[in-house]
């Protein structure tokens, strides 16, 4: 997709995975992109990769990070709250910081991104864009405080969407099912120590959640975030689109 040139676009959780993805996949649409999270190293690396994006150190769980964040950035067109993490456990042998940990990154973190985003947005209009999970339409066991906090999230979605029908943005979550990236492979190597299945066992056990058999690659998600921003999605508000081979 092209036609982002005159755009700028803010991204958390740009260091790796998904979010990296998408800040290379929205410049190069001609987009000027500012990706944020909490590693100044990673973040650069995914700057370097294209001269129109930057980078800004910010922890989305903190509300004066993330105000500062966004007058770095300045008014942005589009904004993306992906900084997310994951854990697993039994939930009764889930203690109640690792389920803080979990509401806070991904459902505190989301709110305070989309707010501020919102409270900045130009009046020409924009778009709002949660990267949530099929955890957040299902349930996964061992998962439950993570799977919370992405009901949370498409929750949260839904009420903003209709918050803000009337003006010219838009509000809409991605729910990704397993993907192919460093989060992922972290889930693999702990599968290997609690199940004694090799990483090839592993990773199929994660891949057969989808009817195609495979994990998803950033690139898709990427893809169907520049598909929202484009003028044929104006219509799309309110949506948690799942990108996952069928799986429900």
């Amino acid at each position: 997709m092209t036609g982002l040139s005159d755009k700028s676009v803010l991204i958390t959780g740009g260091g790796s995975g998904v979010g990296a993805a998408m800040a290379l996949a929205f410049a190069n649409a001609g987009a000027r992109v500012v990706v944020s999270g909490r590693s100044e190293m990673r973040l650069e690396d995914t700057a370097a990769k294209h001269e129109m994006i930057s980078s800004f150190t910010a922890d989305v769980t903190d509300e004066k990070s993330v105000e500062a964040m966004f007058a770095a950035a300045g008014p942005c067109d589009i904004v993306v709250a992906n900084a997310g993490s994951a854990e697993s456990a039994p939930l009764a042998k889930t203690n109640l910081a690792a389920f803080e940990r979990m509401i806070s990154v991904n459902l505190t973190g989301t709110f305070l991104t989309l707010r501020e985003g919102l409270r900045q947005m130009p009046k020409s209009g924009g778009r709002l864009i949660a990267i949530a999970s099929t955890a957040g339409l299902k349930g996964y066991a061992y998962v439950a405080p993570y799977a919370a906090a992405k009901h949370g999230i498409v929750g949260l979605i839904r009420s903003l969407a209709l918050e803000i029908a009337s003006t010219d943005i838009t509000a809409n979550a991605i729910c990704p099912g397993f993907l192919d990236t460093e989060m992922t492979d972290q889930s693999i190597a702990n599968i290997m120590v609690k199940t004694g299945k090799n990483e090839q066992q592993a990773r199929a056990s994660l891949a057969d959640h989808n009817p195609q058999k495979r994990l998803i690659t950033p690139g898709e998600v990427a893809d169907t975030a520049l598909w929202l921003c484009s003028p044929g999605a104006r219509s799309i508000n309110g949506q948690a689109i799942s990108v996952s081979g069928g799986e429900i």
